[in-house]
């Protein structure tokens, strides 16, 4: 059952959570052979259960587990707020990832990581209102895969976005 794995990581981002079982979101991922959506809502808000005829596409909701590594495993999409620890946990475990932007965030550092990652072949990104069309027309296959086991080139990469480099 091919899945999606939607993750806003310990923060709330009740944007993405709900633009991401939107119907127009869920048809954008039926279309594309989706059957499986899941939803790490972290202290946001818990949305209301829909109703199962609503979509072809099911539904899982949590909170926190302990771990995340199962989830990102049986995921063949990833869609992450842009903290870079959930990003660079997709990305080593060679998933691909679209990032998503929240744009209410004041002195939004996420953005650069995200346009930096994106200009290196590794993600997509968008904000909310972008999503859907972004699901629409995503083409996973010219994404690169992110070189494994490289924590200090991971570090170098997040200076050089920062300007510490």
């Amino acid at each position: 059952m091919k899945s999606v794995f939607v993750t806003v990581g310990t923060t709330s981002f009740d944007e993405l959570i709900a633009t991401a079982r939107s119907p127009p979101a869920l048809q954008a991922l039926q279309s594309r052979g989706y059957q499986k959506l899941v939803l790490q809502v972290g202290r946001g808000s818990l949305p209301p259960p829909q109703p199962s005829s609503s979509s072809a596409v099911a539904v899982e909701v949590f909170r926190f587990k302990d771990s995340l590594a199962e989830e990102l495993q049986s995921a063949d999409l990833v869609i992450s707020h842009a903290g870079a620890g959930s990003c660079l946990e997709t990305l080593e475990k060679g998933k691909p990832l679209i990032v998503v932007i929240n744009d209410k965030l004041m002195d939004n550092h996420q953005l650069e990581l995200a346009k930096q990652l994106h200009r290196d072949g590794y993600v997509l990104y968008c904000n909310c209102s972008t999503l859907v069309e972004t699901l629409q027309s995503m083409n996973l296959s010219a994404l690169k895969p992110f070189p494994p086991g490289q924590p200090k080139k991971f570090a170098s990469f997040l200076d050089k976005v920062f300007g510490l480099q």
